[in-house]
């Protein structure tokens, strides 16, 4: 190759050093007095046509700033560009101008180098600005942020599902976002790609970019989105970095507010890219280690930025130009205005309500910037705004959307998948819009399949709000304010363990508070049709039913001819851990079971499910019919919620950092006498707090707690008979990390005590 090359250019080459290179071959040729880089590329005509317009660009910048921009060197014969046969294949060949420095990602960079960074940059983008190529023009390439279509075909190359969710929420971000305001935003030729590796340093300040191969007409925004990016993205806080580029290159080219209202998308996308790229040079070529340099970098940032609220993130870059940020009205104004057309019924969580904007996955953002670890809310099940179950949605809404006395696939193909997570038995499924619907019809189902009308309930348990419901709830009909308790209802004594009427662990405790309760419902005088539970109380302070406590009871209902009903609305679809469904957990199998909030990550719907036996008997009275339980849109987002859970392998997660989660609260509960009790199952967890050395109830302390936390951005909920349990019910992609959070700043409650 040396003797071709010394030919072509006309110089005695001394040295040659392969470099590392993309897509293309990088050298670095030593002659007698000077040094050069030669580029190789495997030939092609459009490639070619490329290469001719980067040297143009080169040549018109070196003009302007000579010796800051690799400069191109003629052949012996006068050209820019050289076609040679070498080793037998056919290449285009070029030689540029050597620039001396070190590579930014090789030093520890300075805020002034940074300052220094934007100022190059700017004064790059005012040159090109006035340059013109319709070939660049025409370049339609991934790595440009516009045409981020062109990555999506990468998004399955990556090995994680978590992490191709994260990466197509963003791109879904993008679509909403920025691409509506793409036609009126200026547009240049740009660089496109000044990563770590393609700027130099002098003297502590950017002397030169290198490597204009991923030149392209593009938002003018995108190449200070690019720059931020890279400049920032291995950096604990990276906004502080990001900024220092920001400012010094708006001094020189001043930015349009439209341009920095989207600068947190595209610099997302930007990472996305990034990440597609490399998953995809790893499937195709895996020892391009070149190609995967920046890969960690680009998703710790990703993962990083989602954290951030976008508002957040738009605020703060105006802040720091200057300009003014986005305002909004008084919380309290707010407040106003719902009370005005909502009944105040509607309660409020927190004593300083939340004003919520936007949501991510384990994530919330206020309309004043603020983001919030949702602790909290189990019904966005697997995250918010996942974007499987974003796309589901959209896509059937988009083709069908009826009721079901019509015939459309999607139904018996969720019904089927459901039922596949159930015992054999369980198999007939009606779908409803609520989880109270649901109960609704359950009580229905059992006593139109037993002919009998009471029902056992256990203390503090919740159903529901339709009459039936609040009827079968003593959580609700039992509150001072409550409808009180139906000749129909008997009630159960909650088997609470931590301090109830019994309270050893070994088994016997169940025994006892189920014989109670058999009691219960022989002295009643009549038989019982149904029993209803949860298999964890939600309501009632987030209680273990007792070991062996369900046996018993199941065993006594069904020998009177009554039938068993679990409500899994809170504790379904893996949310323990270790067992799909609650149930699971006691070694018994109901003959109805109640489901709901969760199947569709918070779109309404519900269901029963149920026997042949209890089906055909309910068949035989009076037509069902819901106009909307098990519509086509319902149906398919349920169906994707079940494909993330078994993709994301959620219910191990749910396991895995749910255990470490109480692991946490248990060691706290070492060091502060306050917390009488920690319980729980995979991320379904409750810490009882109570008065110092006692079983007490510590009801004003839990609500400091629960509204310290949520004045430090986390949310969790109160509970139980006396509102004295922290429940913590987060979306099952929360993580070690988010769980550390939580138990770092509960315990910075308790030392301000």
């Amino acid at each position: 190759m040396n003797s071709l090359l010394e030919k072509a250019f006309s110089f005695q080459i001394i040295e040659t050093k392969k470099l590392n290179g993309y897509e293309n071959e990088n050298y670095l040729i030593k002659t007698v007095d000077n040094h050069y880089i030669f580029k190789k590329y495997p030939y092609s005509k459009d490639l070619k046509s490329l290469i001719q317009a980067e040297n143009k660009v080169l040549l018109f910048l070196s003009k302007k700033y000579p010796n800051r921009f690799p400069n191109p060197i003629k052949t012996a014969d006068g050209f820019y560009l050289k076609t040679l046969i070498i080793e037998g294949e056919k290449y285009i060949c070029r030689m540029l101008s050597f620039l001396d420095g070190k590579f930014f990602g090789d030093i520890k960079q300075t805020k002034k180098m940074l300052e220094s960074f934007g100022i190059f940059l700017a004064e790059m983008n005012v040159q090109l600005m006035q340059f013109n190529n319709d070939t660049i023009k025409a370049r339609k390439s991934p790595w440009d942020i516009q045409y981020l279509h062109l990555n999506i075909k990468y998004i399955d190359d990556i090995e994680s599902a978590k992490d191709r969710s994260l990466v197509q929420y963003f791109f879904n971000q993008f679509e909403e976002n920025v691409i509506p305001l793409i036609p009126n935003l200026r547009k240049s030729i740009i660089h496109n790609d000044t990563n770590e590796w393609n700027v130099l340093i002098k003297n502590g300040k950017i002397s030169s970019f290198i490597d204009f191969g991923d030149l392209a007409y593009s938002l003018l925004i995108n190449e200070v989105a690019i720059a931020m990016m890279y400049a920032s993205y291995d950096k604990e806080d990276p906004l502080e970095w990001a900024i220092i580029i920001l400012k010094s290159y708006h001094k020189l080219l001043p930015l349009k507010e439209d341009e920095i209202s989207i600068l947190y998308y595209l610099i997302a996308t930007k990472l996305c890219i990034s990440v597609c790229n490399s998953a995809h040079s790893r499937k195709i070529n895996p020892d391009n280690k070149y190609a995967l340099v920046s890969e960690e970098s680009a998703w710790k940032m990703l993962h990083k930025w989602l954290v951030l609220s976008p508002l957040h993130v738009e605020n703060t870059f105006r802040k720091s130009l200057g300009l003014l940020v986005h305002d909004q009205k008084p919380l309290e104004e707010i407040v106003k205005r719902r009370h005005q057309v909502i009944s105040s019924i509607f309660s409020l969580s927190y004593d300083k309500p939340v004003r919520m904007e936007k949501a991510a996955f384990q994530y919330m953002y206020d309309v004043y910037g603020d983001t919030y670890l949702d602790a909290y809310n189990n019904i966005p099940h697997v995250g918010y705004s996942h974007p499987r179950v974003v796309s589901s949605g959209k896509k059937q809404m988009s083709k069908l959307n009826t009721n079901t006395r019509y015939l459309y696939d999607v139904l018996p193909e969720y019904a089927e998948k459901l039922l596949a997570k159930f015992p054999d038995k369980l198999n007939k499924i009606y779908f409803v819009n609520s989880g109270s619907e649901a109960s609704d019809l359950a009580i229905k189902l059992a006593f139109s399949h037993t002919k009998l009308n009471r029902v056992m309930v256990v203390e503090n348990g919740y159903h529901g709000n339709t009459q039936r419901g609040t009827d079968i709830s003593d959580y609700k009909f039992s509150n001072k304010k409550g409808q009180g308790q139906k000749d129909y209802i008997i009630k159960a004594p909650m088997p609470n363990i931590f301090n109830g009427k019994y309270t050893n662990d070994d088994g016997q405790a169940g025994r006892m508070y189920a014989t109670d309760a058999i009691k219960s419902m022989k002295n009643s005088g009549s038989s019982v049709s149904a029993f209803i539970s949860e298999p964890i109380l939600g309501c009632g302070g987030q209680i273990i039913l007792a070991k062996g406590y369900l046996k018993e009871i199941y065993s006594a209902i069904r020998s009177q001819g009554g039938v068993c009903i679990s409500d899994e609305v809170q504790t379904g679809f893996g949310r323990l851990g270790d067992k799909y469904w609650g149930f699971e957990m006691h070694n018994v199998v109901p003959d109805i079971v109640i489901i709901g909030k969760p199947m569709a990550n918070g779109h309404p719907i519900g269901a029963v499910v149920t026997t042949s036996e209890i089906a055909e008997s309910f068949s035989k009275g009076v037509e069902f019919f819901t106009s909307f339980g098990g519509n086509p849109v319902s149906c398919a987002i349920g169906m994707s919620v079940l494909d993330v859970i078994e993709e994301e392998n959620l219910q191990e997660n749910a396991k895995v950092v749910g255990s470490y989660y109480m692991s946490l609260f248990k060691d706290l509960q070492k060091k502060y006498p306050s917390i009488g009790d920690v319980r729980g199952f995979g991320l379904f967890i409750g810490i009882e707090v109570v008065k110092e050395n006692s079983k007490e109830p510590d009801t004003k302390l839990a609500q400091r707690i629960k509204n310290e936390l949520r004045n430090m951005k986390i949310l969790v909920g109160t509970d139980g008979p006396f509102d004295n349990v922290i429940k913590s019910k987060p979306p099952l992609c929360f993580t070690k990390e988010n769980a550390e959070s939580v138990v770092k700043n509960f315990e910075l409650i308790l030392n301000k005590l």
